[in-house]
């Protein structure tokens, strides 16, 4: 329905929707802190949001492939975005700027999680293959 939802796990109601995509949305990422969260969608758009105030921070256009996927280093900085393109984006949220792209895979990625100490990211992609980041 190419809204995000926000649902009270205590209750199992809706407490906030956060609209603006114009597509699907495939994932949705909190920072560490909960205050905000990434939303990936199929036009290749992901969607930064203020989890308090409800309100769209920026809107990161990753081409025209999809965003499969996203996840923030621990700062809440940085933004690694899994794209269809075969690549991993590393996005920083602060310079709104895109800082590198990981490249390695032969299809699009789909998934990706950084280590709980934040050295590594893995990323999984549609050709089999996994790739570890330092």
């Amino acid at each position: 329905d190419k809204t995000v939802s926000l649902w009270d796990m205590r209750t199992g109601l809706c407490v906030q929707t956060f609209y603006g995509h114009s597509n699907a949305c495939n994932h949705v990422a909190f920072n560490l802190t909960g205050d905000r969260l990434a939303s990936c969608d199929a036009d290749g758009v992901v969607r930064v949001w203020d989890v308090r105030m409800v309100s769209e921070l920026m809107q990161i256009d990753t081409g025209r492939y999809p965003a499969n996927a996203s996840t923030f280093d621990r700062s809440g900085k940085l933004l690694f975005i899994a794209s269809g393109d075969a690549s991993v984006k590393c996005f920083d949220v602060e310079k709104k700027a895109f800082v590198t792209s990981l490249e390695g895979h032969d299809d699009s990625v789909q998934d990706i999680a950084l280590d709980p100490n934040g050295r590594y990211l893995i990323s999984g992609s549609s050709d089999g293959s996994f790739r570890l980041w330092q």
